[in-house]
């Protein structure tokens, strides 16, 4: 039997992630209602995907009985609200990254998943991409002896997008790209907590990160180094570097398509898109959608790839190095705010 998603804000990250699903076979996932701030909005995405349901509010798509999980594609000020509206109403959730703005949101999240016993993922898409399967079992099998660095960066001009420069609506280089430099980072270390964290950089006048550089040091002298930035261009690869050989994920890192496993590259293609996408590599999100199928199917509350420990370990270390580089760490949209559709400015 399909699972059943259900597919909340009518943005383009959720039209990345629809065509992502439609490259799956059509009797495992099966998109079967979209909701939106507006109807006429919602009416527009279902016609474009051939989705059979639009409505005009997420409380509409919360009481749809025929909804088996909900994509979550608000923007992050609002992903504490709508994963509570959804995992109130007894709903499975994939709430794409960052889960929440901080980790008292992320705490309340995941103990409402809990409190409702339904399945809930951060949509860390990265982690399921074949590259990053194929860096797991590399580092398992010990291939590269003992990691002793890692290094990743990950900078695009963002300066022209109003959700990266703006407070209200969840501004940052480090929660918006920095976390994949940081989740690939755990990864590598296998979700441990760093022993210290030095971080430095720059913040807008809005009072957002703008550009940060972050030291991380492990237990057993392990290291790792970051930087992000959504003012300049950089390079966008990483680095893991091990006492016996070394494996390099090229541009772009937080949707690899090829490795360099000492000095020998493969590739790993991704679907081609039925639709034109508005992100680089976006078919790739097939990958964490299959994931929460799996996951469904065995009946289990969290993935063990991006576990609920790997979620609030993030926003730990995340909170740590806004904290440290000034740009604050601010909350999300006040819980009691109604659930209607107008109170949500604006999707992904």
């Amino acid at each position: 039997m399909a699972t059943r998603w259900g597919i909340c804000s009518a943005g383009k990250i959720s039209h990345d992630f629809t065509v992502a699903l439609k490259t799956l076979p059509p009797e495992d996932h099966q998109v079967v209602a979209v909701a939106a701030r507006t109807l006429e909005d919602a009416q527009g995405f279902a016609k474009k995907h051939s989705i059979s349901r639009a409505y005009g509010s997420y409380d509409e798509l919360a009481r749809d009985p025929d909804i088996d999980v909900v994509y979550v594609g608000v923007i992050h000020p609002y992903h504490l609200i709508t994963c509570l509206l959804f995992t109130n109403a007894k709903k499975n959730v994939l709430c794409e990254k960052p889960l929440a703005m901080n980790t008292k949101e992320v705490k309340e999240i995941l103990a409402s998943a809990k409190r409702n016993d339904v399945f809930l993922m951060e949509a860390v898409w990265t982690r399921f991409f074949p590259a990053s399967v194929e860096i797991r079992r590399l580092l398992a099998q010990g291939e590269l002896g003992e990691v002793k660095m890692v290094r990743s960066e990950f900078g695009v001009p963002l300066m022209h997008v109003p959700r990266s420069t703006q407070k209200e609506l969840g501004g940052g280089a480090m929660l918006d790209i920095g976390i994949y430099c940081l989740q690939f980072i755990c990864m590598v270390y296998n979700g441990e907590k760093p022993e210290c964290i030095q971080a430095t950089g720059t913040c807008l006048e809005t009072g957002v990160d703008e550009t940060v550089v972050v030291t991380l040091k492990f237990s057993k002298n392990r290291m790792a180094v970051f930087t992000c930035s959504s003012c300049v261009q950089l390079p966008n690869d990483a680095i893991i570097s091990g006492t016996e050989g070394t494996i390099r994920i090229p541009a772009h890192m937080w949707c690899p398509t090829s490795l360099v496993v000492n000095g020998k590259e493969t590739q790993y293609p991704m679907p081609e898109p039925y639709l034109p996408l508005n992100f680089l590599n976006s078919t790739g999100m097939r990958y964490e959608a299959e994931e929460v199928r799996q996951c469904l199917l065995k009946g289990l509350k969290e993935s063990a790839v991006i576990s609920h420990a790997d979620s609030l370990l993030l926003a730990e270390v995340e909170d740590e190095i806004r904290r440290q580089v000034g740009g604050g760490v601010q909350p999300g949209l006040p819980v009691n705010v109604e659930h209607e559709a107008g109170s949500f400015p604006l999707d992904i």
